[in-house]
């Protein structure tokens, strides 16, 4: 079973997710990193490229595609706009919500225009983020807050969180993803 790291920009998928698969002996996945090696190009330029609409197709497809068994998986922010990207993962692992409340969000995004983050012409980061917030939740199988703790804090908690609803910790991570990623 996978471990999939869902929330914003900003919230720590990426951070956790490294410590969770060495604490957890597990491979470990960023998606974001997938794209840019598949693509060929930072996040924010396919956006800039392309724009929103052909970034998520990007994002839906290779989230999609994967084929992974026993990982810890970190996520994009936007890739909770895709239902089917989303029952893909689910499917094959529990989904974990990395809960930070927008204040601090907004203080951890300092590069939002450079980042790779999917924000709609007019909307602000707010915006985002009360949009996604309800697909979060609607996904997720388990919420932690990691809100003002540290990211040891956070780690010890996902992985109580995981034992309780599994009792069971596996591990020998598959990768078989395909050759263009």
């Amino acid at each position: 079973m996978n471990i999939v790291l869902v929330g914003m920009s900003g919230a720590g998928k990426s951070t956790l997710g490294v410590l969770l698969a060495k604490a957890l002996g597990m491979d470990y996945v960023d998606t974001d990193i997938m794209i840019q090696q598949q693509e060929g190009r930072l996040l924010q330029e396919i956006i800039d490229r392309g724009g929103i609409d052909k970034f998520m197709e990007v994002e839906e497809n290779i989230v999609s595609d994967l084929k992974l068994k026993n990982c810890i998986i970190s996520t994009g922010g936007s890739v909770i706009y895709s239902e089917r990207a989303m029952n893909i993962l689910k499917n094959g692992g529990q989904i974990i919500y990395l809960h930070v409340p927008y204040e601090e969000i907004n203080k951890r995004l300092t590069n939002i225009t450079t980042r790779g983050i999917v924000i709609k012409k007019g909307n602000s980061l707010k915006d985002v983020y009360e949009e996604r917030l309800p697909l979060y939740k609607k996904y997720s199988d388990i919420m932690i807050d990691c809100s003002n703790k540290d990211i040891e804090h956070c780690v010890r908690e996902i992985i109580e969180r995981i034992q309780e609803s599994h009792g069971e910790n596996t591990m020998d991570c598959q990768n078989f993803a395909g050759s263009d990623a």
